[in-house]
């Protein structure tokens, strides 16, 4: 039985039914909101929109009396109990922590006894004003609202120290499940290459960890990929190439079972990589002829170790196929050769996005210097010669947004910053949240910056900030680890 299949009929008052009910609340608001901002107010659609929010107000109202929501980091609580980030709620839950941040709202608390025609216009001040202004000001104009208006069903409380806290612990936890990450990577390759067998189980455990993080905290952990370790080059980009994997998945629908398949697949795709010598793989320069061929027997070599590994304890068989199949194109060209033609697996595909994002992206032995986030994007997308598949760039780009996490941009404002997250606005990919780490007039701002969304506007609707262009940060002095962690 599943935990979903469990939450169905909770008992009255416990925490199954104030999760169950939840979700669907939270589900009706995203819904109201969504209508609202389409059609006019008397459509039909904004109509049955309000009943449904009306309704499943009622159903959290019967259990706890009034309802809390609660914006913790990546974190949703409603009347005290988090709710999981997954795949069904993934549009409706990130809109409304979109909603909510840019309202520079921290939680609600909604009273019985609120009207039909309060839910309309909370819905329509909520939607406006998350669109205008910093955050501190719209806090500000969404005060000037409920005092207008009188209301006294629902009180407000801005991002504050608590929540920042929170968000901090939320970090935290989600740097541990990396070096977790590394730390599995790190046993499989030096147990593979003195011969014995690895730990699976625990490269399991790092696994699961990091499929919960990606689900429940996408934010924190796909951040984290930004911070590369040039010594450790060879576990960091295998625990990368997993959190990108996951949350790839998830974005194109895969179950939670298929997720932890698919984070050990992506987790031992390198695995091969562990039989060749060492003087080819950290070799600081080109690679001859001959050594690369030997390179790129990786991919048969980690398909014949993990086939070895199956007789120890259970590894996926799809492991074995993306450890083959990972330098493949979509047309089947790339390495090795192929013998017949077949379609090239899902994960197969999945893998080689994440793969070539991470490692172009990486500063390595014979690659000193990483290209730029924004264009390894655009040239994964716009040349079909590298032969990636175009849905699964797609969805990486709607990950990442235009500018991934760690991009130094050039602010219209002469300002330097550093990209911390996406915007979860799709309407917005190309203005994500960054930190200033620089003033209008080249001076160094220390870490943790200055926290700004780039899609606040100003009074007059224009845009407080826009990128100009992408930089190298090493040509500002800049390091971004410190601004990012």
């Amino acid at each position: 039985m599943t935990e979903d299949s469990r939450e169905v009929a909770p008992g009255p008052g416990d925490e199954g039914q104030i999760r169950h009910a939840g979700r669907a609340f939270l589900v009706a608001l995203y819904a109201a909101l969504r209508s609202l901002k389409l059609y006019p107010v008397e459509n039909d659609a904004v109509q049955r929109a309000l009943d449904d929010l009306e309704s499943a107000a009622q159903e959290l109202f019967r259990t706890e009396g009034e309802i809390e929501v609660r914006l913790t980091g990546d974190f949703l609580f409603v009347s005290g109990v988090r709710l999981r980030l997954e795949l069904e709620n993934y549009a409706s839950f990130s809109h409304i922590q979109g909603v909510l941040r840019q309202a520079g709202v921290g939680s609600m608390l909604i009273r019985t006894g609120i009207t039909r025609g309060t839910w309309q216009e909370f819905c329509t001040a909520l939607h406006s004003l998350s669109e205008e202004g910093e955050p501190e000001d719209r806090y500000d104009a969404l005060m000037d609202w409920v005092g207008r208006t009188n209301v006294d069903t629902i009180e407000f409380q801005p991002t504050g120290a608590g929540n920042e806290e929170e968000a901090r612990e939320s970090k935290e936890l989600a740097k541990r499940t990396y070096s977790q990450g590394v730390a599995a990577s790190r046993d499989v390759v030096n147990g593979v290459r003195l011969g014995r067998a690895p730990n699976i189980k625990r490269v399991k455990r790092a696994v699961q960890q990091i499929v919960d993080q990606v689900l429940t905290n996408e934010t924190s952990i796909v951040g984290l990929t930004a911070l590369r370790d040039y010594d450790e080059y060879t576990f960091v980009h295998s625990v990368n190439v997993c959190i990108f994997a996951v949350a790839l998945g998830r974005k194109i629908g895969l179950t939670k079972s298929q997720l932890y398949d698919l984070g050990m697949t992506a987790l031992l795709h390198d695995v091969g990589k562990a039989r060749l010598p060492l003087e080819i793989l950290n070799k600081p320069d080109g690679l001859t002829e001959d050594e690369w061929k030997i390179l790129q027997t990786h991919t048969w070599r980690g398909a014949l170790t993990l086939v070895s590994l199956r007789s120890y304890e259970e590894t996926p068989f799809r492991a074995v196929l993306v450890a083959h199949e990972h330098h493949m194109k979509v047309d089947l060209t790339g390495y090795p050769k192929h013998i017949r033609p077949r379609a090239l697996a899902l994960f197969s595909r999945i893998v080689a996005v994440a793969d070539g994002y991470d490692a172009a992206t990486s500063r390595r032995a014979y690659q000193t210097v990483p290209i730029e986030p924004d264009e390894v994007l655009r040239e994964m997308w716009e040349n079909p010669r590298r032969g990636y598949d175009p849905t699964i760039v797609k969805a990486l780009i709607n990950l990442l947004g235009i500018y991934p996490v760690g991009t130094c941009v050039i602010l219209d404002t002469f300002e330097v910053g550093v990209v911390t997250a996406a915007n979860p606005d799709l309407g917005h990919l190309n203005r994500p949240t960054i930190v200033l780490v620089t003033d209008p007039n080249g001076a160094a701002l220390p870490p943790p910056g200055i926290a700004v969304d780039l899609a606040a506007r100003q009074a007059d609707g224009t845009f407080s900030r826009s990128i100009v262009k992408v930089t190298n940060p090493d040509r500002y002095g800049v390091s971004i680890t410190p601004y990012l962690l």
